[in-house]
């Protein structure tokens, strides 16, 4: 067994085979089950993951993260306005015969920005999408935005006939329609079976465009959440392969026989967020008037007293990395400037809520996920008794992803745990989604509220803005209001670990997006 290096922002595994090994049926596992098999219905790392395997953008990402043609062959600058003009792939078929034209692109559009659409804010920036023929297509934008193609890698293709046949027009966010459970999309694998939370089976499509690199015959994806129930399974022969292994049993599995480790660090910062827009607390004893978390001393003094590192070392295995900033270090946008983040120092976090006219703390209600996150109702239990230090008093309601996001969105927490992966890979990402003051279009995940008007000024010059170094100082003057507002306290960038069965080849791509058209078996 190895312990892999990162190369070139990617882990790739491969075991002793000579070209492509006969093909085989392939088993794996992770915590989550995707919530929907609807590419615009949810906008969740689980779901966007999974159906990459399905569906197809104009655009995607290769192994080492770089954006290279998909359903687009190339694009390139619109003359005379700003956007782009994409040259459409000919002789695309979806998995149903038809025939992928413009028309699904634009269809696909409309669909992404209806009321029902959870990807409405990646088209924020668009002010029309025109057909010019069967294979070009021009998407133009409201102000020049050299980023745009990064931005809609994960904007899924569907078909409009197949569509109005199996009544899924709008996306299935708040119902259940055909898109729900059914898919007909342009990538590399087929669902022929989907039992939620049981099982979902995947098979070669035949008439991929691409060149096939794996050598599947079928796929079948079984959500474990217990990981004990997980690691027995792969120790077992069950499934091939774990695409969410806890940190804890790592060094367990390394010194397992039949087992290879793949580890690295995710794109991912985890991080608390905050009702900046609540007058009152959602939790609590009732003593205390108003919302505490309004006020930046409190949110600071919850920042000087969550111990990252000891959360590192005893809950992550040293395997985390302490974050400043909505997004990792080393991505694009990243500020050097405000590297630093808040020093543990409960002296200083209890005189902080003295300050605040809080000497004796308070008591809240602290969301929290225990089956989306690594550790995730670990770390939250570890931040309830590090708060209870200075006297706050986190009243902690662990609880499934499948309820998470509507708990928050119905506002029920005064405190909360998110990871945020940026699907651009630059410092934009997460300011569009979390920083922004929230509309229809942009801070669609900023549930707190959060609201400055710098930063919503900026974020429109940020987007358009051609020159790198005026981009970066104003990049650099929102990380730096975000961090003295502390509108959110980062805490980590989270861990990546899968573990294999040997004789898998995976590629383990730094978004932790599992990609089957890079698997190859060689049992």
């Amino acid at each position: 067994m190895t312990r892999l290096g990162l190369i070139a922002g990617v882990l790739l595994a491969t075991s002793a085979m000579a070209g492509i090994a006969n093909a085989e049926t392939f088993r794996w596992s992770a915590t989550t089950d995707p919530s929907t098999m609807d590419p615009h219905a949810a906008n969740l790392a689980p779901v966007t993951s999974f159906l990459n395997n399905i569906y197809e953008g104009l655009v995607r990402r290769g192994k080492d993260m770089a954006l290279e043609p998909s359903l687009a062959t190339s694009w390139e600058p619109l003359e005379d306005e700003d956007g782009w003009r994409f040259h459409l792939r000919e002789g695309v078929t979806f998995h149903d015969g038809s025939t992928f034209n413009a028309d699904d692109v634009l269809f696909s559009y409309e669909r992404g920005i209806s009321e029902q659409s959870d990807v409405r804010s990646w088209f924020a920036p668009v002010s029309e999408v025109r057909v010019v023929d069967d294979l070009t297509v021009e998407i133009v934008l409201n102000a020049p935005n050299p980023i745009f193609p990064d931005s809609i890698a994960n904007w899924m293709i569907m078909d409009r006939d197949w569509a109005q046949a199996n009544g899924s027009i709008a996306p299935a966010r708040d119902q259940q329609t055909a898109a729900t459970l059914e898919t007909n999309g342009t990538g590399p694998f087929m669902l022929v079976d989907r039992e939620p939370g049981v099982q979902t089976t995947l098979v070669p499509n035949p008439d991929w465009w691409d060149t096939p690199e794996h050598n599947i015959t079928q796929a079948v994806f079984n959500p474990i959440t217990t990981a004990a129930t997980a690691i027995a399974a792969l120790v077992s022969n069950e499934v091939d392969m774990l695409a969410s292994v806890p940190v804890q049993d790592v060094e367990r599995l390394r010194a397992s026989e039949g087992i290879t480790i793949f580890e690295g660090i995710e794109a991912r910062v985890i991080m608390l967020g905050f009702g900046h827009d609540k007058d009152m607390l959602y939790g609590g004893d009732g003593s205390v008037q108003g919302n505490p978390f309004q006020d930046v001393l409190v949110r600071r003094a919850v920042a000087h007293a969550v111990n990252v590192e000891a959360i590192d070392q005893i809950l992550m295995n040293g395997l985390a990395k302490p974050a400043s900033q909505l997004q990792p270090a080393g991505l694009s946008g990243y500020s050097q400037e405000h590297s630093d983040r808040p020093e543990y120092d409960l002296e200083r976090a209890a005189q902080l809520l003295d300050e605040a006219g809080h000497p004796d703390g308070f008591s809240f209600n602290f969301k929290c996920t225990n089956d989306r996150y690594l550790n995730d109702s670990e770390v939250c239990q570890a931040i309830v008794a590090m708060l209870a230090q200075i006297g706050l008093e986190a009243q902690l309601e662990a609880i499934p992803v499948a309820n998470y996001w509507t708990e928050l969105r119905e506002g029920n927490y005064d405190m909360y745990l998110l990871g945020w992966s940026p699907g651009t890979f630059d410092a934009e990402h997460p300011i569009r989604f979390l920083a922004h003051t929230p509309t229809d279009t942009l801070g669609t995940w900023n549930y707190g509220g959060y609201s400055n008007a710098r930063i919503d000024e900026l974020l429109p010059m940020v987007q358009s803005e051609l020159d790198p170094q005026l981009r970066q100082s104003m990049l650099d003057e929102i990380a730096g209001i975000l961090q003295e507002e502390v509108a959110y306290v980062p805490l980590y960038e989270e861990p990546l670990v899968w573990a294999a069965r040997d004789g898998i080849s995976v590629v383990q791509r730094p978004d932790n997006f599992f990609m089957l058209r890079w698997v190859t078996v060689d049992r």
